[in-house]
């Protein structure tokens, strides 16, 4: 078993392109380090959310040069057996460690298959890619991005020309034409060939951003700004100077892209500490609101006055206040989430008379609504313009929020407002969400096979009137691994992550709320109500 695992390490170490992973494998080939060998070597990355991630290294389970090519090469291989035989692929890519490499093997993989290719000028935001795509008539894109992962991660998601991302059965026949490269070197790679392309694109994708705001539209609310060390930044600014909203403060700290990420653990607005100096610049500054993107700048978080500090809006407050504000702007055609998002999304749609879906988790289901006006997913991704951007777009929803902030200040009133006006009209939807990481992935599979064999039948003294295993699939949805519970007045799901080592609950409560007087009361008994939901559900997962 040794001989064969060693036999795999030196087979790799062959054909391996990068001086850096050839070096990092052969020190480990060196010390006889069979425990790290064989981490590297059981298996291969899959293909899950759109794609690839993974922690930056050597070996077939890391990302890496190697790793890129084959999936570039299988990518091609089905595009080819597709009929696009002469078909354009973009690609695009963030400021991460090796992004760059990453984004030209891939180009390189294109033109030896006879493909066309063309790279984005530098390291630009997720959704310039994914606009390109259709902006550019291509048949598939390419973006090299690891989003809000820590910094030794990265990744590779890949879009079909429809500008949406890839799912079932396209990811299991790339995932098979991957498997059947025998070696990297029957992969051609030419030097030259492509296309990288000027700012044409990036051009285009700004004059699409005005679209997003009504005309004549208040534009005075004042912004702190954090790009998160991404790439962000200067496509954000551009499109706020063309709006006509003030220039944002900008958090000098974390405005430039760093693949270090040095001022944050995880750079991801959503976990602790992510705020802390953009919060700190808003007491400096005073604004109206801070916004943050996630460093791929897909994603974007809002954060408010509260009782003389800062809070950050929930994914879910955002979703309901851009769709509130999109209603109140006449926009027409379907308002669509994920499952694990709001249910107070479907009361603004209902009472608006417009269509409602709910999806499976991620926006490579919600980009595949039928008539998409808007789409969101409580992990801070909304889609305001699908007609330009088939995917969640941090730049454009930064836009529109900072579009209501003005309005609402217009009228002496402010976000949290709107948000208590929300919860008379339709209830308080309060959610939360109990999140694990884990070294070891077998506690995700203990825990769902707990609540699969021991399910529970009450959570916070409330009475579990439904439950479903979706992995069976639903009447609307298609199979997944997850559990939903209905309770009275509350719902949670349980889910493996599909991109980091996280099992995932998301929780909701609804409380009744007839005036404004009885909103402090409702905030009470919601925390109370999450605060045991939590509680009761770890016990029940074992975790």
């Amino acid at each position: 078993m040794q001989d064969d695992l060693i036999a795999r390490a030196q087979a790799w170490l062959a054909e391996d392109p990068d001086p850096e992973t050839r070096a990092e494998l052969a020190a480990l080939l060196d010390a006889g380090d069979t425990d790290e060998l064989a981490s590297r070597f059981a298996g291969t990355l899959q293909f899950g959310t759109a794609g690839l991630r993974g922690e930056l290294g050597a070996g077939p389970l890391r990302m890496n040069r190697s790793v890129v090519i084959r999936a570039a090469a299988g990518l091609a291989a089905y595009l080819k057996k597709q009929g696009h035989t002469d078909g354009l692929v973009v690609i695009g890519y963030d400021a991460r460690h090796k992004s760059s490499a990453f984004a030209e093997d891939t180009a390189a993989v294109m033109t030896g298959a006879g493909l066309r290719a063309a790279v984005l000028p530098r390291p630009l935001p997720t959704p310039v890619l994914a606009y390109a795509i259709r902006h550019l008539g291509a048949v598939a894109g390419v973006e090299v991005t690891a989003s809000h992962n820590p910094p030794r991660d990265n990744g590779y998601k890949v879009y079909l020309g429809d500008g949406s991302q890839i799912v079932p059965p396209a990811d299991a026949e790339i995932a098979a034409e991957i498997a059947a490269i025998a070696s990297l070197h029957d992969v051609p790679r030419p030097d030259t060939g492509w296309e990288t392309l000027d700012d044409s694109v990036l051009d285009a994708y700004l004059a699409r951003t005005d679209a997003v705001l009504a005309q004549d539209s208040p534009r005075t609310a004042r912004t702190v700004y954090t790009a998160m060390h991404g790439v962000g930044k200067d496509v954000l600014l551009a499109a706020f100077a063309r709006a006509g909203f003030p220039t944002p403060a900008l958090v000098a700290e974390q405005a430039e892209p760093d693949p270090d990420f040095p001022t944050v653990a995880f750079p991801n607005p959503e976990e602790p500490g992510a705020m802390d100096l953009a919060f700190a610049k808003a007491r400096e500054e005073d604004p109206d609101l801070v916004i943050a993107n996630d460093p791929d700048a897909d994603r974007c978080a809002v954060a408010v006055k509260d009782n003389g500090g800062w809070r950050m809006l929930r994914g879910d407050e955002v979703g309901a206040l851009l769709a509130a504000h999109l209603v109140a702007r006449g926009a027409q055609g379907t308002f669509a989430e994920s499952i694990v998002s709001s249910s107070l999304l479907g009361r603004i749609a209902e009472k608006a008379g417009l269509p409602y879906e709910e999806t499976l988790t991620g926006f490579k289901w919600i980009a595949r609504v039928e008539g998409l006006r808007y789409g969101y997913e409580e992990a801070l991704g909304y889609c305001v313009d699908p007609e330009g951007v088939r995917d969640k777009d941090g730049i454009t929803a930064a836009l529109l929020i900072t579009e209501l902030a003005s309005t609402l200040k217009s009228e002496g009133r402010t976000l949290t407002d709107l948000l208590d006006d929300l919860a008379v009209e339709h209830g308080l939807h309060a959610t939360d969400q109990l999140s694990v990481r884990v070294e070891d992935l077998s506690i995700i599979t203990d825990a769902m096979r707990r609540l699969r064999e021991q399910p529970p039948t009450e959570l916070a003294g409330l009475r579990i009137t439904k439950a479903e295993d979706l992995t069976k699939g639903t009447d609307k949805l298609p199979p997944t691994d997850g559990l939903r519970y209905t309770l009275e007045g509350a719902r949670v799901i349980v889910r493996p992550s599909g991109t980091e080592p996280k099992l995932k609950c998301y929780l909701e409560v609804v409380v009744p709320v007839s005036d404004h007087t009885e909103l402090p009361a409702a905030h009470t008994k919601a925390t109370e109500l999450l605060t045991a939901l939590k509680s009761d559900l770890s016990t029940a997962a074992g975790i």
